[in-house]
């Protein structure tokens, strides 16, 4: 058996995406899914993100934002690659997973 090659990425999601439960989505599909990493609010009105993980699953959980909760609307999914020891410092510790505040 082979090991997964991890992968981590940056989101910037714009829309419909605050006011309509996007960051408890998904906070909820990252944590069934295993991913590591947080989501959060941003002033101008984006929700930011980071993954990691293995590549396929990583890949999976962007594909699920740009559908998003009921009553979001994704417009448009800014991705790229992710230095995972900076970004998933961010985290509250002992959490897989972190919805942060807004910034």
């Amino acid at each position: 058996m082979t090991v997964a090659e991890r992968k981590a990425i940056h989101v910037i999601v714009r829309g419909r995406v605050q006011g309509v439960g996007f960051r408890a989505f998904v906070e909820h599909h990252a944590l069934s899914r295993g991913i590591e990493g947080w989501v959060r609010n941003r002033r101008d009105g984006t929700v930011e993100a980071v993954f990691a993980g293995d590549t396929a699953t990583v890949q999976a959980m962007v594909a699920a934002c740009k559908t998003g909760p009921h009553g979001s609307h994704v417009e448009d999914i800014e991705q790229r690659d992710a230095v995972e020891d900076d970004l998933l410092a961010l985290r509250r510790q002992a959490e897989i997973f972190s919805c942060l505040p807004t910034v």
